[in-house]
């Protein structure tokens, strides 16, 4: 019975996995629906999958019963799901000339009522407790707010006012599911096709052809295979436990802590999302609320991201020389040509969405469905590794899995936009950060941080932002930032803060392959990615950080920028192919004092001190290495 079940719902999750294929990529190739009834086909589809991928009472011991009781609610919330979306399908007129006249009838008020339930449960089955309660808060806040005195006090709002703005384009309907709907799920479904055509394994080969034979070669290829892996996944924890699997383990038989290796991986993976070209749904939600290209986005994010890994990279490799780890065994490395020949059909793909995004310029959907066409076409017309129909079954169903949580995210954070929107709230905690920072701006960089961090310790990276995004971003374009430069130093810290003690859960999932203890690996991760605590500021105060031009300054900035990471690599690790005195770690610092400024004069003088004292430890280790051999 229990199996027949399971059957069924299985063939169901692929029903609407496809259609969601079809739905998102014939509303931009074959019709065009209105907005709002787009997002509530997706909302539909996404909380239809929710409730069927996280049926009620999963993970519990329940007898027949319960479990008869738990389907019957599924089905009853898919149903009211059904009927709420399906209404403002069916009667998008009614719907959208009561929203814009302040209308709320009694069917939409009801229906409004239900689908604020329905959302906060979707929330909390995909993404915890936290950002469901968040929403319930807001909530109270709206309705109690006449009671609350000083500056976060107002004249409160009734449940039909407070319904009547999440029910709107500027609740469940409005940017984040919008941003989702139009264009974090087609590049899902381009990652998910990706996966299906093997990406996994096409990138471990690759990384670990390139850097197998070198020192501390698994650990280096976990970097670049994250790296790789992350920038399509857009997800920290399922790039861990996926390609964690087989790098965790790896570097462990090589020598490596078991809270090094996990944290390698955690930083690794963490990464992806700040890395281009496809970053992660809040990097698409960030273009759309700051108002630019996402190409913009994406040039702006390049710069940071390379110097993170590079610093991640170095670290890993002075790692390797502090303990005299080596690679892996040459018979265990594939062939590099034939990994690259085999990575073609994923290359091609990658290629086609930097061309159209940064050369042609087009819009992220547009990119997205050119991108996938080039990987079915490829996938079909390539005899020697054929694209199956079942291969492409499948992307749709990764793509719909995916979407949970994209859509949990932002249809929960989606309330809470509208709640700061009702009440002021987003202005009125940007008035207060500003005053507790005293009108500086390094204070309250320091304060947005620390709000980033405690949020993102319970939140996933998507809903971390939007909620920072509403509340901290007006308070830094208040004292002067460029909006692109302010949120990108949210999203950062969105990010960064899944590797960020006590609860980082890039970290802990790490943790929990490396088999070591969650502290361990999360304080390991900190000092690997260091570089991602530091680059926010750096950009705030430097805008060539997120610039890309062939201008000396410029040019200028990147060398400064991969001066810094590995200075900062070999400070942390107190190595450069032996190991340094305390006094050399000291000059490190003050080359990276030098060149963070916007000072040509100095960073130059950085450059140079650092090229003497690296390239001094370079020349004498070969002179050793020279004399051993001699010897």
């Amino acid at each position: 019975m229990n199996s027949d079940y399971g059957k069924i719902v299985s063939n169901i999750i692929m029903f609407v996995s496809i259609a969601a294929a079809l739905i998102h990529i014939g509303n931009f190739t074959v019709f065009t629906l209105p907005s709002i009834q787009f997002y509530a086909c997706h909302l539909l589809i996404g909380m239809t999958l929710i409730f069927l991928y996280k049926p009620l009472g999963e993970g519990k011991q329940l007898g027949q019963t319960g479990i008869v009781f738990c389907r019957i609610i599924d089905w009853l919330l898919i149903v009211l799901t059904i009927i709420v979306s399906g209404y403002v399908i069916l009667n998008f007129d009614t719907y959208a000339s009561n929203m814009q006249n302040n209308v709320l009838t009694k069917e939409l008020y009801i229906l409004g009522i239900i689908i604020t339930i329905l959302v906060l449960e979707a929330g909390r089955r995909v993404l915890g407790n936290v950002l469901p309660l968040i929403a319930i808060l807001a909530i109270g806040y709206a309705l109690f707010g006449n009671y609350i005195p000083g500056l976060f006090g107002h004249r409160g709002y009734t449940l039909r006012r407070v319904v009547m703005a999440i029910f709107s384009d500027r609740g469940v309907y409005g940017t984040p599911i919008g941003t989702s709907a139009m264009n974090v799920y087609l590049f899902l479904l381009f990652a998910a096709f990706l996966n299906a055509s093997g990406a996994d394994i096409i990138f471990q080969n690759i990384a670990i052809a390139l850097t197998g034979k070198k020192r501390g070669g698994p650990a280096k290829m976990a970097v670049i295979a994250s790296a790789f892996f992350g920038t399509i996944s857009g997800s920290c924890v399922a790039n861990v436990v996926s390609t964690g699997a087989f790098t965790i383990p790896l570097m462990k038989r090589s020598g490596y802590r078991p809270a090094f290796a996990g944290a390698v991986e955690a930083v690794s993976s963490t990464g992806g999302q700040i890395m281009p070209p496809i970053m992660g749904a809040a990097a698409f939600v960030l273009a759309d609320i700051v108002g630019v290209s996402y190409a913009k986005v994406c040039v702006a994010a390049l710069l940071p991201a390379l110097m993170y890994y590079a610093c991640e990279f170095k670290m890993v490799d002075l790692e390797a020389v502090k303990y005299n780890l080596r690679g892996v065994d040459k018979g265990t490395i594939p062939p590099l040509k034939e990994s690259l020949v085999q990575g073609m059909k994923l290359f091609v793909p990658i290629v086609v969405m930097l061309f159209t995004l940064m050369v042609l310029n087009m819009t992220p959907m547009r990119a997205a469905i050119l991108s996938i066409a080039s990987i079915l076409l490829f996938g079909v017309f390539n005899r020697k590794d054929h694209l199956t129909i079942r291969n492409i079954l499948n992307g749709c169903a990764g793509a719909g899995h995916s979407l949970c949580s994209v859509v949990g995210a932002c249809a929960t954070a989606g309330i809470v936009v509208a709640i700061f929107s009702l009440t002021g709230l987003g202005l009125k905690f940007s008035n207060f950060l500003v005053q507790l920072g005293g009108n500086s701006l390094i204070p309250s960089l320091i304060l947005s941080m620390l709000v980033c961090a405690v949020l993102g310790m319970g939140l996933p990276t998507t809903a971390s932002y939007i909620v920072c995004a509403t509340a901290i971003a007006p308070a830094l374009v208040k004292l002067g930032l460029p909006a692109l430069a302010a949120h990108l130093f949210l999203l950062y810290f969105s990010c960064i803060s899944a590797i960020t003690p006590p609860v980082a859960v890039a970290s802990y999932a790490a943790a929990g392959i490396a088999e070591e203890n969650p502290m361990k690996v999360s304080w390991n991760a900190v000092k690997l990615g260091i570089t991602g605590f530091i680059l926010p500021f750096a950009f705030v105060f430097n805008y060539d950080y997120i610039t890309f031009s062939l201008d000396f300054q410029t040019i200028l900035t990147w060398i400064c920028g991969f001066v810094i990471a590995y200075s900062l690599a070999i400070f942390l690790q107190g190595y450069v192919e032996k190991k340094i005195n305390v006094l050399e770690r000291l000059i490190y610092l003050i080359v990276i004092a030098l060149v963070i400024p916007p000072y040509v004069i100095s960073s130059l003088i950085g450059i140079v001190l650092f090229a003497i004292l690296y390239g001094y430890r370079k020349i004498q280790w070969k002179r050793e290495q020279k004399l051993i051999v001699t010897f």
